[in-house]
């Protein structure tokens, strides 16, 4: 298929060709979002060069546009004050990041408000950006779409609850099927009248049509702030060591343990240890209702928290299908070895050298790709904490296309890579999220790259292959005359460390070629 990058007799084996000089990638360096919705009003700047997005900017403005709509169905008078305010100043940045005109998009309470259209029409006069009001299908597929984002092979139900309103969407093969919405936003349901006997009518007769227009699927995907809420709270809960949300899991039964302790515990006090703001924990009570019923009604069993959404989707709307295929995570890394290794290229080099090593991995063998293409992006820090600094850039960074255990075997890898030693006690927590087996594996990878690294400046294209033999136990490390001197007294502790890691014996032998 041509994508747009010239051909070239080089072998990219498992990584594929680069796709940074793509044209169609090179535009997408940066792409400016407005989200307008019922509850908050954003404005995210992207580098979606790399597939996996980057946020080069991210600001936020609860402006509670939709509150007490149900009411007097008219937008929030304050929430306008606050929502075109946030929006003078976005554009305003966007003109001088030199990224204007913005795409912009306005959901539930802008579309079934009634002053909604003369909103928008303030909006455009006073700033000149053009706002795009979607209904509530294309704000499904926009959120769907996200997920893709961060899971290519994705597959099961999107949720996306916002103040106003509800959307659901299938996706699967990489397309986004049915979808609908719903007005089971909880800022509105919040202030229905009859209390919470009409909320909770409202809310199971709303589920009973959604589950005639979408098929059940196992698996859902949880978009938006109120959802994040609740996945937040459920790590405080279940005193969880990694703080990143996008592809935290969670089962029903773990929902409805952390819904049943929210209801027990003061709002105020939850806020402050989960970090969120009370505009936001005020709704997770009835969100939480929202979401019990979506669980029984769909008989969910797993629950995916995405930190991906309708401003990703719109990034994703603009990706062309080859940029879209590719590998979020691996892309990404790529991305990071090309604008920060000292040799960028090496590490698929790397990955070719200690490949014989993992033959059957423990870990996805794509979490060895991404380490080889990581191994020296962090060399800029201080040398005794780059160890440190590794884990933390793995299990704490803005990467997608892998989960918790990929990234902690990620980081742990990238931390032997700098260190013999794990990376300290602080981590220890997070080593329980994969098994020891992986801990191990980890282990190998990084002293095997640290290892590897020694042939990168003086001869990367002829570095020599190992020969691994399990059964014999025995690590052959067979060496070019151009690479002998290159393994010198350093290279050989770093060998021996390896091979101790392993439990096998070396063996080194010098070849003609």
């Amino acid at each position: 298929m041509d994508d747009g990058i010239p051909e070239t007799p080089q072998d990219w084996g498992p990584f594929g060709r680069p796709i940074f000089e793509d044209p169609a990638a090179r535009a997408l360096a940066r792409v400016g979002v407005i989200d307008i919705g019922s509850n908050s009003v954003r404005l995210v700047v992207f580098d979606g060069a790399a597939r996996s997005p980057a946020y080069f900017f991210n600001e936020k403005v609860m402006a509670g546009l939709g509150a007490g709509m149900d009411q007097t169905g008219r937008l929030n008078p304050q929430g306008r004050t606050r929502a075109l305010a946030a929006i003078r100043r976005f554009t305003t940045l966007a003109r001088g990041m030199g990224i204007a005109p913005l795409t912009a998009v306005a959901t539930a309470a802008v579309r079934v408000a009634e002053d909604g259209e003369e909103f928008r029409h303030e909006i455009e006069s006073e700033t000149g950006q053009k706002i795009h009001v979607i209904d509530g299908e294309e704000e499904a597929r926009l959120s769907a779409q996200g997920v893709l984002l961060g899971w290519p092979e994705g597959e099961g139900l999107v949720c996306d609850i916002g103040g106003s309103s509800m959307e659901l969407a299938r996706i699967a093969d990489g397309r986004v099927w049915e979808r609908a919405s719903t007005p089971l936003g909880p800022l509105r349901l919040e202030t229905m009248k009859g209390g919470r006997k009409r909320r909770d009518r409202e809310i199971m007769l709303v589920m009973e049509g959604l589950c005639e227009k979408i098929p059940r699927h196992e698996r859902l995907y949880l978009v938006g702030g109120s959802w994040r809420a609740i996945a937040r709270l459920d790590m405080v809960r279940r005193d969880y060591p990694l703080s990143v949300l996008h592809d935290y899991r969670m089962t029903p039964t773990s929902i409805r343990e952390t819904l049943d302790w929210i209801a027990g515990q003061d709002l105020e006090e939850l806020r402050q240890r989960a970090r969120l703001s009370m505009a936001r924990i005020s709704l997770v009570p009835t969100a939480g209702e929202v979401l019990r019923r979506l669980l029984s009604s769909f008989r969910i069993r797993e629950v995916v928290t995405s930190g991906y959404g309708i401003r990703e989707g719109l990034l994703y709307e603009q990706m062309p299908h080859r940029l879209r295929s590719r590998d979020p995570l691996i892309e990404a890394a790529r991305f990071s070895q090309m604008t920060s290794a000292r040799i960028p290229g090496f590490g698929r080099i790397l990955h070719t050298f200690i490949a014989p090593l993992f033959g059957r991995p423990k870990g996805d063998p794509r979490w060895i790709r991404a380490a080889c293409l990581l191994h020296d992006v962090n060399w800029r820090a201080h040398p005794d904490y780059r160890a440190e600094v590794c884990f933390d850039s793995a299990t704490r960074g803005n990467l997608s296309g892998i989960d918790h255990h990929g990234r902690v075997y990620l980081g742990l890898a990238l931390a032997h890579r700098y260190r013999n030693a794990r990376p300290g006690d602080r981590f220890e927590p997070l080593l329980g999220l994969i098994s020891d087996a992986q801990v191990k594996e980890a282990e190998i990878l990084g002293k095997a790259m640290r290892f590897g690294a020694m042939f990168s400046f003086a001869n990367p294209e002829g570095m020599g292959s190992f020969r691994y033999r399990p059964k014999k136990g025995v690590l052959e490390l067979r060496l070019p005359p151009a690479s002998a001197a290159l393994y010198g007294e350093v290279a050989a502790a770093r060998l021996a460390s390896l091979a101790q890691a392993m439990g096998v014996e070396t063996k080194v032998t010098y070849t003609r070629e």
